[in-house]
């Protein structure tokens, strides 16, 4: 392995760091109140950390990682916003967080050497193999179209407990592209995940068992 090669898994260590950081900041917070949190610092490290991984799947010519960070991405923003956090941060940080993705994606596409035709035609990667990492992103991403669903209906940063089942279950499938794909800065990433959503699906669970005259929506 290169100096280069070194670097960019050094970037996509450091967001599956990040990534696990924010699961154990909630998961610490949560344990603490007893109950499923959502807290500002969940969202700012989300977001840091979202961007290191599109950095690394463009560095890596990973399409599948590049597309499953950017729906989640801007809900990010949209939990920081509501969090009232976003306001707060310097304007060329705002701008550089909104334009970032956009910079990442053309890239990835128009660039002589990771153009998506050069991807698809000198993929070592099968399009089932493709297909099934897809597949895994896109539940992986919608776990957080649901939680801005839930949240836009009350207008407050919440994590439900739906949130976690469907981590779960996207998680697990996207381990098994990573085995497959011989990508262990994904595979390391979803490990320590896997037992923050299994805990927080079971805080749910007691929380939901222990106020069942509280009202949520559908």
């Amino acid at each position: 392995m290169d100096i280069s090669e070194m670097l960019i898994y050094g970037v996509g260590l450091l967001a599956q760091l990040l990534f696990s950081a924010r699961i154990l900041i909630q998961w610490v917070s949560s344990e603490r109140a007893g109950r499923v949190l959502s807290p500002a610092s969940f969202w700012t490290t989300s977001m840091v950390a979202s961007i290191l991984l599109m950095a690394y799947g463009a560095l890596r010519s990973d399409i599948v990682i590049v597309g499953g960070q950017l729906i989640s991405y801007f809900i990010y923003l949209r939990n920081i916003k509501l969090k009232n956090v976003w306001d707060e941060l310097a304007w060329p940080i705002r701008w550089g967080a909104l334009l970032f993705p956009f910079v990442a994606v053309g890239w990835l596409l128009w660039s002589d050497t990771y153009s998506f035709s050069y991807i698809m035609e000198h993929s070592k990667i099968s399009g089932a193999l493709i297909a099934w990492g897809g597949a895994g992103q896109l539940i992986f991403t919608l776990r957080f179209v649901y939680q801005w669903w839930y949240s836009e209906r009350l207008q407050e940063s919440v994590i439900p407990i739906g949130f976690w089942v469907i981590s779960l279950v996207g998680s697990l499938m996207i381990m098994s592209y990573a085995v497959l794909r011989l990508d262990p800065v994904l595979f390391l990433g979803q490990i320590f995940g896997v037992a923050a959503y299994t805990r927080n699906f079971m805080l749910g669970l007691r929380e939901q068992r222990s106020a069942p005259e509280h009202s949520t929506p559908n």
